[in-house]
């Protein structure tokens, strides 16, 4: 008599000895970025609660789907930081006052990039950025009210004798506008179920309030109304030797090379006649599109959604009691810190 043989059972991944591949590389990958930004530049930032708080743009807003893709919103703030240093005067501010590039002995600037100092600007630009989306409306006000300080503090004259002031209205508002077009134009092309023509819009006139709350004003609230108001700019805007050399041909280290192309090749057509930049044909630059797309999305499906992102559902899981809330920010309204004073609120 035949006796049936049982049938064969693959061992489930939930008892497997040890992560599969992909679950190796996304713990790597979730404990750099706890090590480096999470637990140096989100401390003291609020996502689960109080229940029932929406925040400045609340679970169905554009602003949240978007942002919750964090690599693609990293790659969105490259881009916006790019296009925002082809002001001299946003040139000059960094090289006076941030902590980006390397010093000499004697404090002044050098064109290279400090790589410490660049991961705390990607920490703080992340702890705002996911902050002010999907935290709490307290948490939200306090990322705007420091940030509102340490724009306070940097004044000055850039080496052609044209004076700089973070606080200018019409700075205000080409930062915002770069930082929204980059954000925006990233998560087009790059996420894997993007927003387009009218629901894109509707994160263009969301985030509107983000720039508010940092005291800007006549800000863009469309894609057409965002790229309009950059280029409008284009008479006062120039290839510094600092940018020049941080970018293209000059780049060479092939990693920075690889990201460096990508947010030169999603730029305006304006600001790469500016660059000097063309593209390749049609074939390779989607070749090249594809393995950017390739990497970003890996990265994201590797990590998982952000434990913020999660803790923001959970807070408003049972509901919330209105759509959003809004920056309470009034114009001139903020008192004067040092700049230690607003260093020392960057890490609390």
């Amino acid at each position: 008599m035949n006796v049936p043989l049982a049938p064969v059972r693959l061992p489930s991944a939930e008892w497997l000895p040890l992560d599969l591949p992909h679950e190796m590389l996304g713990s790597w990958l979730n404990g750099k970025f706890d090590e480096n930004v999470r637990a140096k530049f989100f401390r003291g930032m609020e996502f689960e609660n109080p229940a029932g708080d929406p925040g400045w743009f609340g679970p169905d807003s554009a602003t949240w789907y978007v942002h919750s893709h964090t690599p693609a919103l990293i790659f969105g703030l490259q881009s916006a930081s790019y296009i925002e240093r082809l002001d001299p005067s946003i040139f000059w501010m960094g090289m006076h006052h941030s902590r980006l590039v390397r010093r000499r002995e004697d404090g002044t600037a050098t064109t290279a990039i400090d790589p410490d100092g660049a991961t705390t600007r990607l920490g703080h630009s992340l702890a705002f950025f996911m902050g002010t989306a999907y935290g709490s409306t307290e948490t939200a006000e306090r990322l705007a009210r420091t940030v509102r300080a340490m724009h306070h503090t940097i004044k000055g004259v850039r080496p052609d004798g044209a004076a700089y002031d973070a606080d200018d209205p019409d700075w205000l508002r080409w930062n915002y506008a770069t930082v929204v077009w980059g954000i925006a134009t990233a998560h087009e092309i790059y996420h894997p179920r993007p927003l387009r023509g009218a629901e894109l819009d509707r994160y263009y006139g969301e985030f509107v309030r983000v720039g508010h709350s940092l005291g800007g004003t006549d800000l863009p609230t469309t894609k057409a109304e965002a790229l309009e108001c950059l280029e409008s700019y284009l008479p006062r805007l120039a290839l510094t030797h600092g940018n020049a050399m941080a970018t293209g041909a000059n780049l060479r280290n092939r990693a920075q090379a690889v990201v460096d192309w990508a947010v030169r090749d999603i730029q305006p057509r304006w600001a790469k006649q500016l660059i000097s930049y063309r593209p390749p044909n049609p074939v390779e630059r989607r070749a090249r599109r594809s393995a950017v797309w390739t990497i970003i999305n890996s990265a994201h499906l590797t990590m998982g959604e952000a434990p913020e992102f999660v803790a923001a559902r959970r807070r408003v899981a049972a509901g919330t009691d209105v759509p959003h809330t809004l920056p309470r920010y009034e114009l001139g309204s903020d008192p004067e810190l040092s700049r230690a004073e607003v260093e020392a609120a960057f890490s609390h």
